[in-house]
């Protein structure tokens, strides 16, 4: 089926849906301002309904469900037996049923392990993708929409249960304003038709996503490489509840967390802007030519420049001087720190202030 953005004025798409519509940097604009509303077309939705389904999905991830009131906004994370995220998926229920978004990509996996960890409890399963998209913006430029769900983004407030690790004060993402809504493809078209009028303003995945890097905000698809523990990009904050029951992973999540200190650590990198090309994620993270990590997402952002998350090795010295390899060789990078070599709960973190920001 042809996406019906794509006959939006200079709209460019790939496979999982709109990219921009021409302007990336004027869509995070209005997406800041409230004008615009983002066509997420990574997004995927599953649905669980059945009067076991919130104590059940409490027994098997990593956050406490089990009493979310309806409308309630959180997030969870499915770990591996070692601790490391498989899934991360966002949270709402209605009361009826509970919503989960999540990576396009990965919906069909998540849903599969769902299923066979249902066994004889009263859950039934639904894969929403066909029939629902998310829109993603503040909640005023989303609050016109026919939203079947609406999911409130709760990064970076660190949740009951939860700890954050990050010490610069303020957070860069403490005035966030981010909410997605899920709404079925009438209203999906319906908006398509708006926005092609030009009666609505709409952004592409490009400039979400800047806006999330800018914010040190984790996603599965990006920061999850397979070997990701959830501290090493500071999601105890928000999706773990380090005081509820038993499920998979909970072991490594508790040791790591009070007596020792994840292997690896997400930084927040200032690209070099002189140059055209930007690194791709996975790219190399060097320090005196060596590699000590890799990129896991870059943008350029509106006010910023480029700007990219890299997930490195612990013990790399604050301040160290570091490059970012590219097509064309390397770029320099300046660090913030996000996650410190010492997180975990015995550390001593003092609050940092917020480097300023380029203009």
């Amino acid at each position: 089926m042809t996406d019906p953005f794509a006959a939006v004025p200079g709209a460019v798409l790939d496979d999982a849906g709109p990219v921009h519509f021409g302007s990336p940097h004027r869509e995070q604009r209005d997406l800041v301002g409230g004008r615009a509303v983002a066509v997420l077309g990574d997004r995927g939705v599953l649905t669980l309904a059945g009067p076991d389904r919130l104590t059940w999905l409490d027994s098997i991830t990593s956050q406490a469900v089990a009493a979310l009131h309806p409308g309630e906004s959180t997030e969870l994370l499915i770990l591996d037996p070692q601790g490391h995220v498989e899934h991360a998926a966002s949270v709402v229920d209605d009361g009826e049923t509970t919503w989960l978004i999540v990576d396009r990509e990965r919906a069909p996996a998540l849903l599969a392990w769902l299923t066979r960890m249902r066994f004889r409890l009263r859950v039934d399963l639904t894969d929403a993708g066909s029939s629902h998209r998310v829109i993603g913006g503040t909640a005023a430029g989303v609050a016109p929409l026919a939203a079947a769900a609406t999911w409130i983004d709760p990064w970076p407030r660190v949740a009951a249960g939860g700890w954050g690790y990050a010490p610069t004060d303020p957070h860069p993402g403490g005035e966030r304003d981010w909410v997605e809504a899920i709404i079925d493809l009438d209203h999906y078209a319906a908006l398509a038709g708006a926005a092609a009028r030009g009666e609505q303003s709409i952004a592409g995945r490009w400039a979400a996503d800047a806006l999330r890097v800018a914010a040190w905000r984790p996603r599965a698809s990006a920061e999850a490489d397979g070997r990701t523990l959830p501290h090493e990009v500071d999601w105890l904050r928000t999706a773990v509840h380090l005081e509820k029951g038993c499920y998979r992973g909970q072991e490594t999540v508790a040791k790591v967390h009070n007596l020792g200190h994840p292997p690896r650590r997400l930084i927040a990198l200032q690209l070099d802007g002189s140059d055209a090309v930007l690194p791709e994620p996975g790219a190399d993270v060097l320090a005196d030519g060596e590699p000590v990590g890799a990129v896991t997402s870059v943008a350029r952002h509106y006010e910023e420049g480029p700007i990219a998350l890299a997930l490195v090795k612990r013990t790399l010295a604050e301040g160290a001087v570091l490059t970012v390899r590219t097509e064309d060789g390397v770029v320099a990078a300046s660090a913030e720190m996000i996650v410190p070599p010492d997180a975990g709960r015995t550390a001593a973190v003092p609050r940092l202030p917020r480097l300023s920001r380029r203009r």
